[in-house]
């Protein structure tokens, strides 16, 4: 994606774009945003951009993935950061498979796990910051009052002395990315083995991800939990050793007394109070959506003259349909000083997001989105604002407040998949019912 345009003239407090290094960036960043570097002070290995993006692309085996996905040393995409941040659109990565002309079974698992992530977003749309509430009560037989409050700080800083989880939250801390099996595993004893609100180690995910998407972040933590699933998911040794081999139980200090030996009957036995089955209906209007496909592709050339591009963190990539359709106008991305201080936020997403922004000719800037949208408005004569259409409950509420002193039009990109009709959401089965022949059809009309 080569984007030409140029930039108004540099202000007092606009962010500086131009690096020799990864290091100069480091110590800038350290030096910019003090919070998040308290939270972790290096920069991921995964470098941001979209050319990383399609670097990474080409690497991907469909097929390979589909084998080999749940093992820890599997053919995994690693995407998860670009598509997070729009770098990687969903009807882009789609069309990238229809083109490869490969079987659609060749290519189903990564479409049906693509097809998650749509899945996860249309839920979020529906709940918006609800998505931090039990969508639906435990199955564990457990009250959610007796759930802990706080991370235990021997696993915050991977002094479990469980050769695995610390090697978990290591990789977690240490490179900003974990591979999906290990995130289930490590939730799974947040949650079940040390009796902790899935809320605390959702928010400790999304410090340190560098992918850090609170849909797929938050409902995944809430199916293991299982107050968004039918049942709480757990694993035991065997399951490890056999995605993750024995290197974990070698070196294990706990190896002859580990919490994870047993048959899943046992440890379900060990860990949950056997409940009732039917006893939690859903609800079948509230995990309805609205047909959410967000088709709206009114650029508001009619409205606005000369607006602004605002570019959030969803919109980083040539998706967002404003970079082609406004190519003169002026775009500005603001961190959010507020979020970031309050340690919603790590050094690594922070800088792979700082990292994708430098290879576009925007105007970057730190402080109050609302306050320095308005600015910019007006340091460069605009009348109206220009954004993606978002999913984050926190950047519709900045557009709403935006709204109050200029008009803003939004922009949905392309779906994933049209949807006939609203989908049920109550389960991912549900939806890919609904949604796997339309996606298959494309293959074979290809």
């Amino acid at each position: 994606m080569a984007l030409h345009r140029s930039l108004p003239l540099p202000e007092e407090g606009d962010l500086t774009r131009g690096f020799p290094d990864r290091n100069c960036l480091l110590q800038y960043l350290r030096q910019e945003f003090p919070a998040a570097a308290a939270i972790d002070g290096q920069l991921s290995p995964v470098i941001g951009g979209r050319k990383a993006a399609e670097l990474a692309l080409r690497r991907v085996d469909p097929l390979a993935y589909g084998r080999s996905r749940n093992f820890l040393k599997g053919a995994v995409t690693q995407l998860s950061p670009y598509i997070r941040h729009g770098l990687l659109g969903l009807a882009e990565l789609k069309q990238w498979l229809v083109d490869q002309k490969r079987p659609w079974r060749d290519q189903e698992k990564l479409i049906s796990e693509l097809a998650w992530r749509d899945f996860w977003q249309r839920v979020w749309q529906q709940f918006g910051d609800g998505i931090w509430q039990n969508i639906e009560e435990l199955k564990t037989g457990h009250s959610a009052e007796s759930y802990g409050d706080s991370l235990p700080l021997d696993l915050r800083n991977g002094e479990t002395k469980l050769a695995c989880i610390d090697a978990f939250q290591r990789q977690l801390v240490n490179t900003g990315w974990l591979h999906n099996h290990a995130r289930l595993w490590l939730a799974a004893y947040v949650v079940h083995w040390r009796r902790v609100r899935w809320q605390m180690g959702a928010r400790w995910f999304l410090q340190h991800l560098i992918d850090a998407d609170p849909a797929s972040n938050n409902l995944s933590w809430q199916w293991v939990a299982s107050c968004f699933s039918a049942k709480p998911y757990v694993f035991n040794r065997a399951n490890l050793e056999k995605y993750a081999g024995d290197s974990f139980c070698r070196s294990c200090a706990m190896v002859n007394s580990c919490l994870f030996d047993g048959s899943y009957e046992q440890i379900q036995g060990q860990l949950f109070i056997p409940i009732q089955p039917n006893t939690n209906k859903l609800n079948d209007n509230k995990l309805r959506a609205e047909n959410s496909n967000l088709a709206n592709h009114n650029l508001g050339k009619e409205k606005l003259v000369k607006p602004l591009l605002w570019i959030h963190q969803e919109s980083l990539g040539p998706a967002n349909p404003l970079w082609r359709a406004w190519p003169e106008a002026p775009g500005l991305f603001v961190f959010d000083r507020g979020c970031i201080e309050h340690g919603q936020i790590g050094l690594k997403r922070l800088g792979f997001v700082y990292e994708s922004l430098l290879e576009l000719p925007l105007v970057l800037r730190n402080g109050d989105p609302v306050l320095e949208i308005q600015a910019f408005a007006k340091r460069c004569g605009c009348d109206g604002v220009l954004t993606q259409a978002p999913l984050d409950p926190h950047l519709k509420r900045i557009i709403a407040a935006l709204q109050q002193q200029l008009p803003v039009v939004e922009v949905a990109c392309e779906p994933f998949v049209d949807l006939p009709s609203p989908p049920q959401l109550q389960r991912f089965t549900k939806f890919w019912k609904l949604a796997e022949p339309l996606l298959r059809e494309q293959f074979i009309n290809e």
